[in-house]
């Protein structure tokens, strides 16, 4: 009885810990549901070169190297585990600044290819051959991407599967409502194509005339916030360099204070971009 009660408790917990033990899906991941880091990757332009184990992996390389080198001018032990972890952001924060970089400069050219694609269907192509030929009509900077489209849809014959990947490679939330605009063109039909072309293109070009207005006015906040980050840290490191400044700050309170001043700036910095920076259009259809 004691071992048939011993056998019975066991495999509860078994159960109960299961979950944990044996996740569903294991080592797979759904092409439907990316991480936020394979998000980021394909929004900075680097989908087919680059997956998130690459990006991990600088983050360490680069991240060591800055502690070792910080290290060699300050031997003082926070500064270099703060140069590390700086240092190991610094990867992720390159791949946010290139995606808003290519996000506005490609905002400013989805209203041509709006227009491009009502001219072509009002023409009387097909869908498909409509956004094939913006590989040769289309703006010089998406021709890349077009070119592989067509090169697709040429290949397979499979215009949904064609237009998934011209999302994928596009990452753009501009470009996921164009491609989601036509695929339910293709699906239900009707006449409204035109129409929703040309009214998705009014919107944009008026978003982007009025973002540009108003990130010029702001860019001031974002220098003000770099400035009041770094110059402390400027000035602790000069100081650092003196051998009794050094040991000041290898002390417990020297640490408690870098620990403190460097939870300080990184929650002020964040406030400061917050306060500058417009909101970005989300991928809803990503």
């Amino acid at each position: 009885m004691i071992l048939l009660v011993g056998v019975m408790l066991g495999a509860g917990v078994l159960l109960i810990m299961s979950p944990w033990l044996w996740p569903a899906g294991r080592g797979t991941v759904s092409p439907a549901a990316p991480s936020a880091l394979t998000r980021l990757i394909g929004e900075a332009g680097f989908a087919e070169r680059a997956n998130s184990r690459n990006v991990l992996a600088s983050s360490a390389l680069v991240g060591a190297i800055a502690a070792a080198l910080v290290w060699l001018v300050f031997p003082t032990l926070p500064l270099w585990l703060l140069a590390g972890l700086v240092g190991a952001y610094a990867p992720i924060a390159w791949l946010q600044s290139r995606a808003r970089r290519r996000a506005k400069e490609r905002r400013g050219l989805w209203p041509d290819v709006c227009d491009l694609l009502v001219s072509s269907v009002r023409a009387g192509m097909s869908l498909a051959d409509a956004v094939a030929s913006l590989a040769v009509s289309g703006p010089e900077r998406l021709r890349p991407d077009f070119v592989r489209f067509a090169r697709d849809v040429s290949a397979s014959g499979h215009l949904d599967a064609a237009l998934a990947g011209l999302k994928t490679r596009l990452a753009d939330p501009i470009a996921d409502r164009i491609v989601e605009t036509l695929r339910m063109a293709r699906e239900v039909g009707g006449t409204e194509l035109v129409p929703t072309l040309r009214a998705l293109g009014a919107a944009v070009r008026a978003d982007a005339a009025l973002r540009a207005e108003v990130e010029a006015r702001q860019s001031w906040i974002r220098a003000a916030a770099v400035l009041g980050a770094v110059a402390p840290w400027v000035i602790l490191g000069l100081l650092a360099l003196r051998p009794e400044a050094a040991a000041a700050y290898g002390s417990p309170q020297g640490v408690a204070l870098i620990i403190g001043g460097a939870v300080v700036t990184v929650v002020a910095f964040r406030l400061m971009v917050r306060v500058g920076r417009l909101a970005e259009p989300r991928r809803w259809f990503a």
